[in-house]
């Protein structure tokens, strides 16, 4: 099984400009943002004063939640990996983007696009094949929902959150993929699973994002020590009999990658192919340190 670092580098819309002191500093498009990270334990890289100058600071207020303050605009608009999103900084230190998965949506789209109905097979002949089908569970704000999207996928996007869904499709519309069969699910995760085994429904690809600990629109919980097991067995029963991929990314902190790549051995045994897993990073645009900002897992038949 290999183990890698996958590296978001900074481009013309995003940058990690610096972090340390358990905080990051961070510009989306022309808006500089610094909030809390526990990953950043070492020391600042540049000056209280170049941190003084962002546009928002996240302050705590008790609990998990806190605000943000300085001269912030609610939400603007960027481009980020070929797509735009809406970034509006929210009470729980969130934006709506997470850059480390620039990788993994490059990764799909590539493994996506190899099964479009316009492939060609491997003598340069055009095979006509149905679209490949993906679905993405705990999906939020949607960017692996409008890379998959974009690639050629049918895409069922499923979130417990009507804000999140909400925020996804201004997402797609910004990105010119409204028109796209993306099917918009609010619906706690494992319920719409178990119907949609019933319903004998088959999925080429899934993703998911599982959190640490969540409640569905019904007030459904999920805690991932005690539903991650169960998450796995349902993906299996839902996969078509030539998958392309499942993904897993996690934010939870204290678990390693390989937790989450053994769940996909089962995978791997059944229709062969591969496992990789690792650490998700955004570079630094003005050093060579690495911030850790996730783990993934991630079979390929």
């Amino acid at each position: 099984m290999d183990c890698i670092t996958l590296i978001t580098k900074p481009t013309d819309f995003y940058a990690l400009l610096d972090s340390g002191g358990g905080e990051k500093l961070e510009r989306f498009g022309d808006v500089t943002l610094a909030r809390p990270d526990p990953q950043a334990l070492w020391e600042k890289g540049l000056s209280h004063e170049t941190w003084q100058e962002a546009n928002g600071t996240y302050v705590r207020e008790g609990g998990e939640a806190g605000k943000w303050v300085g001269k912030l605009p609610p939400k603007w608009q960027i481009e980020f990996g070929g797509l735009q999103f809406l970034i509006k900084p929210t009470s729980f230190k969130h934006t709506g983007l997470f850059p480390e998965q620039l990788s993994n949506w490059e990764w799909l789209s590539a493994l996506i696009a190899s099964r479009s109905p316009s492939a060609e097979d491997g003598i340069g002949v055009h095979v006509q094949q149905s679209a490949p089908s993906v679905l993405n569970l705990f999906a939020y704000t949607g960017g692996a929902t409008l890379a998959a999207a974009q690639a050629g996928a049918e895409v069922t996007h499923v979130d417990s959150s009507k804000t999140a869904m909400a925020w996804a499709r201004e997402n797609a519309a910004l990105s010119g993929l409204s028109d796209k069969p993306i099917r918009w699910i609010t619906e706690d995760v494992l319920v719409f699973m178990k119907r949609e085994i019933k319903r004998g429904a088959k999925y080429d690809a899934i993703i998911m994002d599982p959190p640490a600990f969540g409640h569905g629109p019904k007030k459904e919980l999920w805690k991932i020590e005690e539903n991650l097991l169960e998450l796995m067995q349902l993906c299996r029963e839902l996969l078509s009999d030539k998958p392309l991929f499942v993904l897993i990314n996690g934010y939870a902190e204290g678990y390693s990658p390989l937790a989450f790549a053994y769940n996909l051995a089962g995978f791997k045994e059944k229709w062969g192919g591969e496992v990789e897993c690792g650490d998700l990073t955004i570079a630094e645009s003005n050093s060579e340190r690495l911030l850790p900002a996730g783990i993934f897992a991630r079979w390929r038949a």
